[in-house]
């Protein structure tokens, strides 16, 4: 793909049911959690990041992973991919029949020490043999790597650290690489920086994902620019929830709608219905007793209020002429 052509599609990976609720305060109910997956589901995500097999101590509102999973049974062929931290957590997913799972890296020394308790090299060296025993069981990895952009310790953080860490999580056999903007300090320049390191280092655009916080309102704008430089992948999370338990200056993930809404201004093709997802992130406000942070979710609401049950919205934005497929 040429440098600012647009791709035909864009897989959203929905980072809510993990990302999202980690991040609350209170413990939802697992079958709440269950039916928001599943709501998920139904307004066309196929990609849903469910949960996460971290020790119930650092991370008590993902505690239920194994109760969770079986009441995902009948959702078929939906991707529901789970963190897994260390060789434990991964024979927890494996044990459940999870198809996909997902390591947590970090570009930066004092945020792998706040999230693992280790040093990066520590940390990959702990994931090597996780990597290497769910590919010999035909379960492919993501390799999230966090602070890419900035972190709250150290301040910038160069794009060779960063492409350090993504060249020893492929060398281990990850599939995928996301790049987490954690505290959402980044900027469409900072963006097309990296891309370009990592281009240059051999990692091609179509390993990566993106994840974007939306501290300074700059989410859109950098996944609008990392789609430029032929990533097709966009981490997001249903009503924006989320942050990170470990960085307290990160806010919300970028909401899905809000993603949604710009991909159908430019004739991108997701298969994600903006109406049911936008009645799902209600839902799930109404239940974690808020209102939703997503511009999108709360500009709509008063219409999808308005309108008829199977009605095909007035809402959704005049698309652009499509664009060929990638």
């Amino acid at each position: 793909m040429s440098e600012d052509a647009l791709p035909g599609r864009v897989r959203i990976h929905e980072v809510g049911p993990r990302d999202g609720l980690q991040n609350e305060k209170a413990v939802i109910p697992v079958e709440v959690k269950a039916e928001f997956i599943h709501r998920l589901a139904a307004a066309g995500l196929t990609t849903i990041e469910a949960t996460s097999f971290v020790h119930p101590r650092w991370v008590p509102q993902l505690a239920d992973a194994e109760e969770l999973f079986p009441r995902l049974a009948d959702l078929g062929d939906v991707r529901l991919p789970a963190l897994v931290p260390n060789a434990r957590g991964l024979e927890r997913a494996l044990a459940l029949g999870v198809r996909e799972v997902a390591v947590f890296a970090s570009a930066t020394e004092s945020f792998a020490k706040a999230n693992l308790n280790r040093t990066v090299d520590e940390s990959l060296a702990m994931f090597e043999p996780v990597v290497a025993r769910a590919t010999a069981a035909g379960v492919p990895v993501r390799g999230y790597v966090s602070m890419c952009f900035g972190d709250p310790w150290e301040g910038a953080v160069p794009p060779e650290r960063v492409v350090r860490v993504a060249r020893r999580l492929l060398d281990l056999g990850c599939a995928e690489l996301s790049l987490g903007d954690t505290i959402g300090v980044a900027t469409p320049g900072q963006v097309t920086a990296l891309l370009a390191a990592l281009g240059a280092a051999g990692v091609p655009a179509g390993r990566l994902a993106v994840h974007f916080h939306d501290t300074y309102g700059q989410a859109l704008a950098n996944t609008l620019t990392a789609l430029r430089h032929g990533v097709t992948t966009v981490d997001a999370s249903a009503g924006g929830l989320g942050g990170c338990p470990f960085a307290k200056s990160a806010t919300g993930n970028l909401a899905t709608e809000d993603l949604l809404w710009m991909l159908e201004g430019l004739g991108i093709h997701t298969g994600v219905d903006l109406r049911r997802l936008t009645a799902t992130s209600l839902w799930l406000a109404e239940r974690l007793g808020r209102p939703s942070p997503s511009r999108t979710v709360r500009a709509l609401a008063s219409q999808l209020d308005q309108e008829p049950t199977g009605a095909t919205g007035p809402f959704r934005p005049s698309p652009a002429p499509s664009h060929k497929e990638p």
